[in-house]
């Protein structure tokens, strides 16, 4: 055997080595890029992770996403807040998955990044009572909001305005609290009253009442000083005719007499 052919007899399998790293990479990611407690597995149709951390007993957002994902799903844990631009990076993701977690509130910016891809969100079985009002509103996704304790505000009506076209999921929200009374457990599209109106209204009369306390107040004082004075001003007069009269000099009275 010459040496070209020991040579070659050594880099073949070298070369298949190489190779079927290579391709190791491209088809799985590395343990370094999924989050702790998650499985990452490509998707070979959408060219992406999906990305399952279900029941890992988070309590928050995994800080480093890959940033390939497509799915993500964060469903049965304890996620109790969504930092603002907590997806930002994840360009490609589809379908987010946050039910049965204990998300409270939602802020302005909670999917800020995400809005141009993102096809499904998923937040039923949270503990929801308020959103921004611009929470959604550059959302195109198939929102799910079932089974949480909403309260009915004017934030919320504004944010349903924004979900034209998720009037489904703007039909399942249920008002377990509300700024009217007699709305309390019933669909939030049933509420046929400006919540934003009727906050500025009892924002005014709460102004007026105010006003009007005080204006009384005033007058009150004015009256009260009035009849203080008045009252003083008697009791100096009565005081006055109390004092005895000032005799007349005798000089004066001859002075009368020769007059006279």
């Amino acid at each position: 055997m010459t040496l070209l052919d020991l040579w070659l007899s050594r880099s073949i399998p070298m070369c298949l080595l190489l190779q079927s790293l290579v391709l190791m990479t491209l088809c799985f990611p590395s343990a370094s890029m999924c989050p702790k407690g998650c499985i990452c597995q490509r998707d070979p149709h959408l060219h992406g992770l999906n990305v399952t951390c279900s029941q890992s007993r988070l309590k928050e957002i995994p800080p480093s996403l890959p940033v390939d994902t497509v799915l993500l799903k964060l469903d049965h844990n304890q996620i109790g807040t969504i930092p603002d631009q907590a997806f930002r990076g994840l360009r490609l993701l589809r379908e987010l998955n946050l039910s049965y977690n204990a998300v409270e509130n939602l802020g302005e910016g909670a999917f800020s990044g995400i809005e141009g891809t993102l096809q499904v969100l998923d937040l039923s079985h949270n503990r929801i009572t308020s959103v921004h009002k611009d929470a959604f509103a550059r959302l195109k996704a198939r929102i799910i909001v079932d089974d949480n304790p909403w309260h009915c505000d004017c934030a919320l009506q504004q944010a349903i305005g924004g979900m034209a076209h998720n009037h489904e999921a703007a039909a399942r929200v249920l008002c377990r609290s509300s700024e009217l009374l007699d709305q309390e457990g019933r669909p939030f599209l049933a509420v046929d009253t400006d919540l934003c109106n009727l906050a500025k209204r009892t924002t005014d009369y709460a102004m007026l009442v105010t006003m009007f306390g005080w204006f009384a107040m005033v007058i009150s004082y004015v009256v009260y000083y009035v009849r203080q004075n008045q009252e003083d001003a008697r009791r100096h007069l009565e005081y006055l005719k109390s004092l005895p009269s000032k005799p007349k000099k005798p000089d004066e009275a001859d002075d009368i007499s020769t007059v006279v």
